[in-house]
């Protein structure tokens, strides 16, 4: 088994593991959680927005944020962990955070990108040339799409992103929690 089919197969898995290491690191304060929570609430708007264009499997998704950038929703996930580290509060789980995202997801990215270009060959390649790999354009550029679409709560939906949501707002409890049980 490859890095990339590993972290591709245990990403989620390993983040409930790293979940629990961070939140005995946590020391978070009301502003903190009030600030991480307004940095992961854009995460998530830039996820949903995503998960709204994408088919997974279907098609190659080109329109809507997949024209600013190929991965809006590890964009959105690397906001989202900007949020999560600024609501906890500290730099140790913070640095994990950033390290766990930076490893796990370049070689995530990679194996996609491979699978992406197995599927869609030429029409991929000139996808590519044309749209950044991680940071986006601040417009959109004409890209050789496959399909036009608009974006779709149902697909929103079928993509189950509002689990995120659910996930984000689990850890900001659990914040509160924390910070009430140190200040008793």
């Amino acid at each position: 088994m490859t890095a990339m089919d590993f972290f591709g197969r245990w990403r989620v898995r390993l983040g409930y593991g790293l979940a629990v290491v961070v939140l005995l690191l946590a020391q978070p304060t009301p502003h903190s959680i009030l600030l991480g929570a307004l940095i992961g609430l854009l995460g998530l708007t830039v996820r949903a927005y995503a998960a709204g264009y994408l088919n997974k499997q279907a098609v190659l998704t080109t329109t809507g944020p997949y024209a600013l950038t190929r991965n809006p929703l590890y964009l959105g996930s690397s906001i989202l962990a900007l949020g999560a580290a600024v609501a906890i509060h500290s730099f140790w789980a913070a640095g994990l955070l950033a390290v766990y995202f930076a490893v796990v997801y370049s070689f995530v990215i990679r194996r996609e990108e491979l699978e992406l270009r197995a599927r869609h060959g030429a029409v991929f390649d000139a996808y590519a040339s044309a749209v950044p790999l991680f940071f986006p354009r601040l417009t959109a550029k004409a890209t050789p799409a496959s399909e036009t679409n608009a974006f779709s709560w149902s697909q929103f939906r079928k993509n189950h992103e509002y689990e995120a949501s659910f996930g984000f707002l689990l850890l900001l409890l659990m914040l509160v929690v924390i910070w009430r049980l140190r200040t008793a």
